[in-house]
């Protein structure tokens, strides 16, 4: 039987504790972060006491050599007792011994940082393969920045790749419809055509039509999503009922391919956008339709468990192999070309910028040949 929807709960959440949010602000420091400040207050601390002593050492072997040397001299001997002729003897060693010390530490640490430069001018070029070789310790702050450098080229060069793969799955899923209305438009050209084969041309029209339009309208809620980073409409309803609801909205699909809808759905209230999260149940039950064979069988699962909800899709399809789940989520992939004329790659990325938005989290297990299974972990 179906329940209604509720509204938003009458009370809302009170003010956070004070305590809570004392523990919130004082969050633990990251060790190494901590290890790395500490390393490098060692290495100036360690330098400063290094130029001092030899400093030290420098204007004592000075007086020595005076006193050794020169020590009948009157005007040695009034040197050595001027505390002036003390200081700049100090300062000088200091300086000497600053600007050795200073050109021999530099050679060491400066290298790393002309690769640095040379790298990221080559990033700039658009050569995204470049890195910089590790040749230092990681745990000291030049390595930490040799690492992250790195980590950051290969992100952007995984950018780049799925930007250059984004452009060719869109142009190729909005040309395909445009390709075949065109051929078909010019076939009803013909006058020797009969009306049967005017009517199926037709008709194909009308299907690659809507196809372009479903497409348009996929890619706008997409985009209006990712561009979305709070959610408003937030009210309380039945997440099991809004589960049974969308699965009768895809009977016509299902039941045309004789499947089994196996649903174990907890009773359990959701507070969230109703409808936007209503997407999440749609496109993994019509992915599920979609890629099990007629008669096959996909059983629906939520369970609250603690702190969250659990939702499982699994179906009894062809599932997909480990690199196909790897990027499922990817907008307009689509890891089996023998069904891209029935989805857009676009559904699972609305499912994963959705659950996203709850601050939950969707994964996906499959095995090729035996099915696949995803699953939604909602905040509770």
């Amino acid at each position: 039987m179906r329940r209604p929807g509720t509204r938003r709960a009458d009370r809302e959440p009170g003010p956070e504790p004070q305590k809570q949010r004392r523990g919130r602000e004082r969050r633990p420091q990251d060790p190494q972060q901590v290890r790395k400040r500490q390393t490098l207050r060692w290495k100036l601390t360690v330098f400063a006491l290094l130029v001092l002593a030899c400093s030290g050492f420098v204007t004592v072997l000075v007086y020595y050599i005076l006193l050794r040397l020169l020590e009948t001299t009157p005007l040695v001997a009034q040197l050595t007792l001027n505390p002036i002729f003390a200081a700049v003897v100090l300062l000088c060693s200091c300086g000497i011994l600053t600007t050795v010390l200073f050109a021999w530490f530099s050679k060491y640490y400066l290298r790393p940082v002309k690769q640095i430069v040379a790298a990221t001018k080559e990033i700039r070029r658009g050569n995204f393969a470049a890195r910089v070789p590790s040749e230092v310790h990681p745990e000291t702050e030049m390595g930490g920045l040799i690492r992250n450098f790195n980590e950051m080229a290969q992100e952007l060069e995984g950018t780049e790749l799925f930007r250059n793969d984004f452009i060719n799955n869109f142009s190729h899923e909005f040309k395909t419809p445009i390709v075949s209305i065109r051929g078909f438009a010019r076939e009803l050209q013909h006058t020797d055509l009969t009306a049967a084969q005017r009517q199926e041309y037709a008709r194909i029209i009308e299907e690659e039509a809507d196809r372009l339009a479903r497409l348009a309208s996929n890619v706008l809620e997409l985009s209006k999503l990712e561009n979305q980073q709070i959610v408003t409409n937030r009210t309380v309803f039945y997440l099991d009922e809004q589960i049974r609801q969308c699965i009768l909205a895809l009977e016509r699909e299902w039941t045309a391919k004789d499947l089994e809808i196996l649903p174990d759905l907890e009773e359990v209230r959701y507070e969230f956008d109703e409808e936007m999260l209503a997407l999440v149940w749609r496109n993994l039950l019509g992915n599920a339709i979609k890629f099990t064979p007629p008669g096959g069988q996909i059983r629906v699962k939520l369970r609250a468990e603690g702190t969250e909800l659990r939702v499982t899709v699994a179906d009894t399809g062809i599932g997909m192999k480990p690199e196909v789940c790897a990027r499922v989520f990817d907008k307009f992939f689509q890891g089996d070309p023998s069904h891209s004329k029935q989805g857009y790659g676009v559904g699972l990325a609305i499912v994963r910028r959705v659950v996203t938005l709850t601050g939950g989290s969707v994964s996906v297990t499959s095995t090729p040949g035996h099915g696949s299974c995803f699953t939604v972990l909602l905040p509770r």
